[in-house]
């Protein structure tokens, strides 16, 4: 006697199909799974047996084989145990044998025949459905497996309850997608006093996907201003709300099916781990860099976080991705982000004569900024310096433009930014200017004359790497498209490389 039932092994937000064999033979009592599953999968065959005691039902006298095929694929997490039980079920003819036809199934068993949540509904639905068939899964887990589309989605509650719908002794509905939640409201650039120079870099930064680096004392408002940067951005399109959503549901992080149009807004402490910030562990999880994908990551104390950690991000600041290398497996999850960081100019957070009371300026300044690598600065397009606010800035009344304005420049950027590259007959088309690369970057910057020599005049003085120019040439784009300039004009390109300058610490003899 046999039966097979198909299920999902993740791997990064990918669901791969997972055929799950079941083979009753001999009258030898033993339960065994093979299929380099890990101690999650092992442990399922205990929590079978306890759910089929819990509805009355012994396991048979004979050997149960259970395989996960492909055999050299490996297999992570408790899911499997309901796909195992239905097998099991079908096997022992408890389930019709042709009833499990056009379906896969996930999710894990109480003790008690429960059926509860499971991470990775979503993209287990949107694999499922690729392949033409309908998915089983936790009733916890249905409005979040709704969003799959067409995929027919049956939630189950129990599994005697999935028997006697099988049985045609009980219906199960199909259940409808979860709700699209508001997230919560950012806070006002209006609460924000002074430091103009800080808000415009911050505009700049959210109207071309940017990455951002505040430098200045401490109550100076760095943070106050990064919690405003998703306030200003445009809400997630379908497609990347549905990208984002995978992610989070792999990550376990979707409640009630509930997604929101919210842009990810991630700040994890300056303790966090390499690991915890790309993603890995024992059992492969999206680190912070994939939960804020398509969203902003905020690093808060940049100098603090440890120098493997901050390098780790370098790759995918570049390819928005993350690759988590392991000895059986490679496994990929997205990753692109908006950083912004903060950072004091020195340890004792005052920075240089005149600003404080640091002695040892400004060997102090050099040596706390020069935790951070040359190559990871080179990858931020705007460092602005933030000066401390000042008595007469607080007692000025709340200025008059706030978020509702800046963010309406940022989308009108943003919607010229789309336009351009829906327009293009070119596949190198970018839809933000952060992302644009090669010619196509060169053709929609349209330098001036008078631009371009200011650049190369940068460029040959040393001031910039090839990574610095064409980060430079974004940044001037950007510029110009907030401005409503077709060419990029000298003005231009003169912010940006005041911007690409403005914290670099001077070396201290």
């Amino acid at each position: 006697m046999a039966a097979r039932v198909t299920t999902v092994a993740f791997q990064g937000v990918e669901a791969r199909p997972v055929d799950v064999e079941v083979q009753l033979t001999g009258s030898e009592q033993v339960f065994v799974i093979v299929g380099l599953g890990d101690k999650a999968v092992g442990e399922s065959r205990e929590r079978v047996r306890a759910a089929f005691a819990g509805l009355g039902l012994a396991l048979p006298a004979k050997r149960i084989i259970c395989n996960l095929a492909p055999a050299d694929l490996p297999k992570e997490g408790s899911h499997y145990d309901l796909p195992i039980a239905l097998a099991v079920m079908a096997a022992m003819g408890i389930v019709p044998p042709d009833a499990l036809n056009g379906w896969a199934a996930m999710g894990e068993l109480s003790l008690d025949g429960r059926v509860v949540a499971a991470a990775g509904a979503l993209p287990a639905a949107v694999a499922v459905g690729a392949l033409g068939l309908g998915l089983i899964c936790p009733e916890a887990c249905g409005a979040e497996a709704a969003w799959a589309g067409e995929t027919p989605i049956l939630a189950a509650p129990s599994l005697i309850a999935l028997v006697n719908h099988f049985r045609g002794q009980q219906m199960l509905s199909a259940p409808k997608p979860g709700d699209i939640i508001e997230g919560a409201a950012a806070p006002d650039l209006k609460d924000v006093k002074g430091q103009e120079n800080a808000k415009r870099a911050l505009e700049i930064a959210a109207a071309g996907g940017h990455n951002l680096l505040f430098i200045g004392p401490p109550g100076s408002g760095k943070s106050m201003m990064a919690a405003r940067l998703p306030g200003l951005l445009p809400p997630l399109s379908p497609a990347e709300l549905l990208e984002t959503s995978m992610v989070h549901s792999v990550a376990g992080l979707i409640a009630k099916g509930e997604l929101t149009r919210a842009r990810p807004f991630r700040a994890p402490h300056h303790s966090a781990t390499m690991a915890a910030l790309t993603g890995g562990g024992v059992r492969i999880k999206p680190g912070e860099v994939s939960l804020a994908h398509n969203g902003v990551l905020f690093l808060d104390e940049l100098p603090e976080f440890s120098a493997q950690a901050l390098d780790s991000l370098r790759q995918p600041l570049e390819t928005g991705e993350v690759m988590v290398a392991r000895a059986n497996a490679h496994v990929r999850f997205p990753a692109r982000f908006q950083l912004v960081a903060a950072e004091n100019p020195c340890k004792c957070g005052h920075g240089g004569p005149g600003r404080g009371h640091c002695g040892r300026a400004p060997r102090c300044q050099f040596d706390y900024q020069a935790k951070v690598s040359g190559p990871f600065m080179d990858r931020i397009d705007l460092q602005i310096e933030v000066p401390a606010v000042s008595a007469a800035d607080l007692a000025l009344p709340s200025p008059p433009e706030g978020t509702a304005e800046a963010a309406a420049r940022v989308a009108t950027a943003r919607q010229v930014q789309a336009d351009r590259a829906a327009q293009a007959d070119d596949p190198r088309a970018a839809p933000l200017n952060a992302r644009a690369e090669g010619d196509w970057l060169e053709t929609i910057a349209d330098l001036a004359p008078d631009a371009r020599a200011l650049l190369a005049r940068a460029a040959e003085a040393g001031g910039l790497t090839a990574r610095g120019w064409t980060r430079t040439l974004r940044l001037a784009r950007t510029i110009a498209d907030l401005d409503g300039s077709g060419p990029v004009a000298r003005i231009h390109v003169a912010e940006a490389l005041i911007y690409r300058r403005a914290g670099a610490a001077s070396p201290v003899p």
